[in-house]
């Protein structure tokens, strides 16, 4: 069996809570892979996919981003992405120093979790080697719709979170309030930022990047013009990829598409460890 342990990274000084999963029989892993939740929730949206990932080969390194689970006494009112980013990247670099990556990093990022995927990439080259970047849930331009930002935690953001309720396994609710967290301060403010923000990182990012989109993806604007516009800014990109879930919502890790998903993001890894 794979072996779970309840892990703490260190970044920059600041302690990370996190969930670290081996691959079975104590094998070396091919890779690691660092994923990165969304706004308003925990470690724990990644149960579903470590399984699958470590029966691959491959580490989990699913963690609390910094403002969430124990660093949040630390920074009480977060960091903004980028500051999460380089955060993450000195954590990685400290885990490297104690643990065998395999052949690099993978990014997975989910949502906000995406976004700081995103600069996580386009940030300095002191960090551990990285493979690839997988992101879900997360665009260029919102969806008007989106544009008033509702909580998460205070319930107005239910449509653009979930979609339609059928699309989850019953008790999904229930059982996700333990995933949820208050989203700080710092990284709400910045949220209407986040097209510009893209715009400049986005040349900066030199990893395959694969992007998936639920079918009832609410918070995006996913017309061809707008996702074109998305991936054309990744010019330094080796590969981008753009996939569509049917039957899916935002949270797509928490549905019943969870495991096609899954599934895609760990052969799209394979591809990474093959071009590398």
């Amino acid at each position: 069996m794979s072996a779970r342990t309840v892990h703490t990274l260190t970044g920059s000084g600041i302690p990370l809570s996190a969930h670290f999963t081996l691959p079975a029989e104590g094998a070396a892993p091919r890779a690691t892979i660092l994923a990165i939740h969304g706004r308003g929730m925990r470690a724990g949206y990644w149960d579903a996919f470590t399984p699958l990932a470590t029966r691959l080969g491959h580490a989990v390194l699913a963690v609390d981003r910094p403002g969430y689970g124990d660093s949040a006494a630390y920074l009480p009112e977060g960091q903004n992405l980028a500051d999460q980013a380089e955060t993450l990247r000195a954590a990685l670099k400290e885990h490297a120093r104690t643990h065998d990556l395999g052949a690099g990093v993978f990014l997975l990022g989910h949502s906000d979790g995406g976004k700081v995927a995103l600069h996580t990439a386009a940030g300095g080259t002191d960090a551990p080697p990285l493979l690839g970047l997988d992101a879900s849930g997360v665009g260029y331009h919102y969806n008007p719709e989106a544009l008033h930002f509702p909580s998460t935690l205070g319930g107005g953001a239910t449509k653009l979170n979930w979609g339609p309720l059928g699309l989850y396994p019953r008790g999904t609710f229930q059982a996700s309030r333990a995933l949820l967290a208050p989203t700080p301060p710092r990284e709400s403010a910045e949220t209407m930022w986040w097209p510009r923000q893209f715009e400049t990182l986005a040349p900066e990012i030199r990893i395959p990047v694969r992007l998936t989109f639920a079918q009832h993806e609410a918070w995006w604007d996913l017309s061809e013009t707008a996702l074109q516009a998305m991936t054309t800014r990744l010019t330094a990109s080796p590969s981008v990829t753009v996939d569509h879930l049917s039957s899916s919502g935002h949270n797509i890790s928490l549905g019943h598409t969870a495991t096609a998903y899954h599934l895609r993001a760990l052969a799209f890894l394979e591809e990474c460890l093959l071009r590398r």
